[in-house]
């Protein structure tokens, strides 16, 4: 099943002008892993990135429906403090899921940290939006390389300035949109 799942991973704050054109390379880049025997994707539950790459797979289930929705979400109060509109998504990619488990029960300091390893550890690629050197997202990233996954930076493929390269290791293959 490993070979058949690709995790996401990304930062929560999207700028307003990247969101339009960052939805359009993810469902195409999906498409393309869909057509390469990709069937499971599995997101974890947070704002930004991952709630577009949920819903875009929701959407994406309409037109391929041997396609499954994995949440690996960090704990069970993951949304408090999240505002109304959000819990709202939350709780509707939720019910829409087609499997989703908690690795902790209440949130504490390393329950992200395990969160992302779960998902890098049951996956043959990660599709992410990495624009930051540093931070959850950077390393999620390079334990995914570290752990021999083909990484796809959509952040790669946007005209407006690239992410830096640095961001990750630079030992396995990075691309910007799948072949």
């Amino acid at each position: 099943m490993r070979n058949q799942t690709c995790c996401f991973t990304g930062h929560r704050m999207i700028p307003i002008e990247d969101r339009e054109s960052l939805q359009t390379r993810l469902e195409e880049t999906l498409l393309r892993l869909i057509a390469q025997g990709i069937r499971y994707f599995g997101a974890g539950g947070a704002l930004g990135f991952d709630t577009i790459a949920a819903l875009t797979v929701i959407k994406l289930r309409e037109t391929h429906p041997h396609i499954r929705l994995i949440l690996v979400l960090p704990c069970k109060d993951q949304p408090k403090g999240w505002n109304q509109e959000d819990v709202k998504t939350y709780k509707q990619i939720l019910l829409k899921a087609d499997k989703f488990v908690h690795t902790s029960e209440r949130y504490y300091s390393g329950c992200m940290h395990k969160r992302n390893r779960r998902l890098v550890d049951h996956s043959a690629v990660c599709v992410c939006y990495l624009i930051e050197r540093t931070g959850g997202t950077a390393y999620t990233v390079r334990y995914a390389e570290l752990m021999g996954l083909r990484i796809i930076n959509l952040a790669l493929t946007q005209t407006a300035p690239a992410a830096p390269r640095s961001a990750t290791s630079g030992n396995s293959p990075r691309e910007g949109s799948p072949e």
